[in-house]
């Protein structure tokens, strides 16, 4: 006889949710750690092309990734492709850009719903022309220690959850 699995902690998904964003991701695993998070929020995850990796479902359940099927993944063609596609589903969301290189903390920023994180490739972080473009928009997560960044995985973790946190949506919380 199975056994059934014992209650998790949950809370309600926020509406309209956190969009997840990765520009050109490069690493299978980081972009499955992404995914799994995304499941688990509720959020939406956005992969701007080129990707460093197939995600047909051959290549998916290869790989071993059961939640897939859970997840609201989203492709684009290009980082302008995705702008307009977020754009119209959510016409007051903002865009909050990470990057290494931040001179303001993301623990300084207000998150709202709807809102956009996004997050560059693994070896070079977001283009710099994005950058500039969205500056009043870019935000780090300050380290302690030298390293010269965070993994991917871990900073959309940290930021996902800071944000939720802002938004309250954590606070009430239930098993199921």
């Amino acid at each position: 006889m199975a056994s059934e699995s014992p209650p998790r902690l949950r809370a309600k998904p926020l509406t309209p949710p956190l969009h997840v964003v990765l520009v050109e991701p490069e690493i299978p695993p980081n972009t499955g750690n992404i995914a799994r998070l995304c499941a688990a929020t509720a959020s939406p995850l956005h992969l701007i092309e080129p990707l460093g990796f197939r995600i047909d479902e051959h290549s998916v359940r290869r790989a071993g990734v059961d939640y897939w099927h859970l997840v609201d993944v989203r492709t684009h063609s290009s980082f302008d492709a995705f702008f307009r596609a977020w754009s119209e589903g959510n016409p007051t969301g903002r865009l909050h850009l990470f990057s290494a290189l931040a001179r303001v903390s993301y623990l300084r920023a207000s998150f709202a719903p709807g809102d956009a994180l996004v997050f560059g490739k693994e070896s070079v972080g977001l283009p710099d022309a994005l950058l500039r473009e969205h500056a009043d928009r870019v935000l780090g997560i300050p380290t302690l220690g030298a390293v010269r960044s965070l993994n991917l995985a871990n900073a959309v973790g940290i930021a996902l959850y800071e944000s939720l946190r802002q938004l309250g949506t954590l606070d009430e919380t239930f098993t199921g």
